[in-house]
């Protein structure tokens, strides 16, 4: 098989046997495309490439000027699609097996505080309450994204991909897909389920809880990342500071910083690994560091 071919098979088992997202899809995609290319440039194939040439792939990355991290998700791709060959027995060897991934220093999400996510959806509910004409619509849709999003701690994918089934029992819960097809339940506020209940009863008949005119019959990711850059804005938060996903991290900070379960949290936000959640604990050095000094019969010596 070309090497056009093999990765086509990668992307297609990809898809079908382990859910992977098209956004996921198009990024492996990029990635081996530019591997491969790398690879017919030292004149051998994606069947016979050795360690050294994934190593000299590495150094061009490097020499590129593409960063630890981006590197790192470039030899992912790498790895996962090497050991697709290995299974399916079109090599024998994994060149990548004792490649060493670039270092990487994982950034601390950006957060937003708690009085900054309340002006933003203090804000938003002014607006949804007071526009009329055309803007009421994209006001009312923008308040119940940015109610969810923060009561949910949903990727953005997950919100505006919601169809209207997944809102149970009165909105009081939702139903999620996330990533890998996998379900999860969330609990809704009785804020965010106030906004949804409002915004349903606004819909047309149609299977999307956010429905657009696009080709995928749903709102567009980007759609709602203009929109709430333009409301903070508007609230007097620097644009560059917020987007969905500040959010969903935020979410995350302010019920670890509250109190709640790291394993609870976990589970809210769809994570199958505990040690992508851990991220967040940054949030409670203050809290453990007050604790102590409170509580430690010697602290205040």
């Amino acid at each position: 098989m070309s090497g056009n071919h093999l990765i086509g098979a990668f992307l297609e088992m990809m898809s079908a046997e382990r859910g992977a997202a098209a956004n996921t899809i198009a990024a492996y995609r990029r990635d081996l495309a530019s591997y491969a290319g790398f690879v017919a440039g030292n004149k051998e194939t994606l069947e016979n490439s050795s360690r050294e040439t994934v190593n000299a792939y590495l150094d061009f990355l490097k020499q590129e000027g593409l960063s630890a991290s981006s590197s790192a998700r470039h030899l992912s791709a790498v790895r996962q699609f090497h050991k697709f060959l290995c299974a399916d027995g079109i090599r024998g060897d994994d060149p990548t097996r004792i490649v060493s991934s670039p270092k990487t220093r994982r950034p601390l999400p950006k957060v937003l505080s708690v009085a900054e996510v309340d002006r933003l959806l203090s804000l938003a509910e002014a607006e949804a309450n007071t526009a009329e004409g055309e803007g009421q619509n994209a006001a009312l849709r923008l308040y119940c994204l940015l109610e969810m999003l923060y009561a949910a701690g949903l990727r953005v994918s997950e919100l505006v991909e919601l169809k209207r089934s997944a809102v149970m029992r009165e909105a009081a819960f939702i139903t999620v897909v996330g990533k890998g097809r996998k379900e999860r339940v969330v609990p809704m506020n009785d804020r965010a389920r106030d906004a949804v209940r409002a915004w349903v009863k606004t819909l047309p008949a149609g299977p999307w809880l956010f429905p657009a005119k696009g080709e995928s019959g749903h709102l567009a990711r980007q759609v709602f990342a203009r929109d709430l850059k333009g409301l903070a804005g508007r609230a007097g938060i620097s644009s560059a500071r917020v987007a969905p996903h500040v959010l969903r991290h935020a979410f995350a900070s302010h019920l670890l910083a509250g109190g709640a379960d790291l394993r609870v949290v976990q589970m809210l936000l769809g994570h199958s690994d505990i040690s992508t959640t851990q991220i967040y604990t940054h949030v409670l050095d203050d809290k453990l560091k007050t604790l102590v000094e409170t509580h430690h019969p010697l602290a205040s010596d």
